[in-house]
């Protein structure tokens, strides 16, 4: 059983997630007892080749598996499908690109070893550090401010006290995960704010971590008002969810049904949850 499981979504990422696999891999075969699963949200790209091909190369030190979905079903379902088939007691995900680089999955491993269910990377956080070329310092005052904008209207109406939602590496611990995630159902944007909202509702332990992160891609304007309408329909989905009771109850038991040839060992415990 690996202590330490690392989930990669990506979705036509051959440019780049066959390099930054094999930066996870050499991390994890310097601790010894890692595992490494990637899933593909339907790319339409070389990427499983590319994966594949990265894999074999480095199945001899690391363990590893790629999960490969049927079409494009957004990144908070390829998250929630890794986590769950993951084998860890420790579980964390973070962005194919790896703008959060490996150096900095101590610093969550840590917070979940202190008792944290839950560790969330902060770019806020004082001690995080930025990194960028200098062609991207004119954009990232404007990218900042609708951050912290977003976050705002976040903290306002649906997660309260947590600095950045958006961050793509969170941690988990085992039990975190069977209880917490089949009662995700986001599958795209909002799948980090519907995640936290729920941890709060249950009670679960969160610990904000500093990180550093590379600024390497700034976002078509278009592309940011397309998703900031999204993520606003988004939010209030997770409100109306909560007042109709959609979150109230048992879990949902076929979210951790095993992949062909897997056993599932645990089902999620009944869990309260806090109106």
């Amino acid at each position: 059983m690996p202590s330490l499981s690392v989930v990669v979504p990506v979705w036509n990422g051959a440019r780049f997630v066959g390099e930054n696999l094999a930066l996870i891999a050499d991390y994890l075969a310097s601790r010894g007892d890692g595992e490494l699963l990637v899933v593909d949200d339907g790319s339409s790209d070389s990427t499983v080749s590319v994966v594949q091909e990265a894999m074999a190369r480095t199945s001899t030190r690391v363990p590893s598996r790629m999960l490969t979905n049927e079409r494009n079903r957004g990144k908070g379902y390829s998250v929630r499908r890794g986590l769950l088939a993951a084998r860890g007691d420790l579980r964390l995900f973070v962005d194919a690109d790896l703008t959060y680089p490996c150096d900095n999955f101590q610093a969550v491993e840590q917070a979940l070893l202190r008792g944290a269910d839950l560790a969330v990377a902060s770019r806020v956080h004082p001690d995080s550090r930025y990194v960028m070329a200098p062609e991207f310092f004119r954009h990232v005052y404007t990218r900042h401010h609708l951050g912290r904008l977003f976050n705002a209207v976040v903290q306002r109406g649906v997660v309260r006290g947590i600095s950045d939602t958006q961050a793509g590496l969170k941690g988990f611990r085992r039990q975190t995960v069977i209880n917490l995630l089949p009662r995700v159902k986001m599958e795209r944007f909002a799948f980090d704010v519907e995640l936290l909202f729920l941890a709060q509702r249950m009670g679960l332990r969160i610990e904000e971590v500093p990180v550093t992160f590379i600024y390497c891609k700034e976002p078509s304007s278009l592309q940011l008002a397309r998703d900031g309408a999204q993520m606003l329909g988004d939010l209030l989905e997770i409100r109306s969810r909560a007042r109709r009771g959609a979150y109230d109850g048992a879990p949902d038991l076929a979210a951790v049904v095993p992949e062909p040839g897997e056993h599932a060992t645990e089902r999620p415990a009944r869990h309260k949850i806090s109106r």
